[in-house]
């Protein structure tokens, strides 16, 4: 080889650059540059990276550890009562659509008043003792779409919230069935004693459409 060669000679820790001339005895290492040495890359501390934290600063977000209070999930109850009842099913639907009659016979209403300028709406009143306790409550009800002879039902827009509605189920000629449907949300006051609110509800419901049977049956007579 007539030409001059530079080799790097390496380690996994320093290089040497060399001067090598050729001769006829092979390569001959002419004048060598000190080695240089270059430390390893060392990987990064895991003290480093990650930030140290105190345990609890962080609570694992739930439902039972939110940091809003939770208001109260108020308990709804429904109530269903029928009746077979001596007057044709229109003649009872005719009565029951007099809403400020319904005093007469349901025992723990005390008054209906039906709106001049929007007759739809109507403002209710309930009166009763019960529970050693006066119990007195008012709302304004909506009646919606009624089906003639067949159905009407209401839903209250303030006050004590409650929807409803009774059917009107012919069973012939001169008579019929009524079935009264009354959903309500439990006062905060009678919650204590909801289980036995809805038992006595509906006796109050069963008492109140066999008095509107005899208020039905008089005013079919007279018609």
């Amino acid at each position: 080889m007539s030409s001059a060669a530079i080799s790097f000679i390496s380690s996994p820790h320093s290089f040497t650059l060399s001067h090598v001339f050729p001769t006829n005895r092979g390569a001959i290492l002419f004048k060598a540059i000190p080695s240089c040495r270059v430390s390893p890359l060392k990987p990064p501390s895991l003290s480093s990276i990650f930030i140290r934290i105190p345990y609890g600063s962080f609570k694992k977000a739930s439902f039972f550890t939110s940091s809003r209070p939770s208001s109260p999930v108020m308990e709804w109850q429904d109530c269903t009562v029928k009746m077979e009842i001596d007057v044709p099913a229109s003649v009872a639907y005719k009565c029951y659509s007099d809403r400020e009659a319904i005093p007469n016979w349901m025992p723990f209403i005390s008054s209906v008043k039906v709106l001049e300028d929007k007759p739809d709406l109507s403002r209710w009143s309930l009166k009763y003792e019960a529970f050693g306790r006066d119990l007195e409550y008012s709302w304004l009800a909506r009646n919606m779409q009624p089906i003639p002879n067949q159905k009407i039902h209401w839903r209250s827009l303030e006050g004590l919230p409650n929807r409803g509605s009774v059917r009107f189920y012919p069973k012939g000629p001169s008579s019929c069935v009524i079935e009264l449907t009354v959903s309500y949300e439990v006062p905060q006051l009678l919650t204590p004693v909801a289980s036995v609110l809805q038992p006595l509800l509906e006796n109050l419901l069963k008492r109140g459409l066999d008095r509107f049977a005899r208020f039905a049956r008089s005013s079919g007579s007279t018609r």
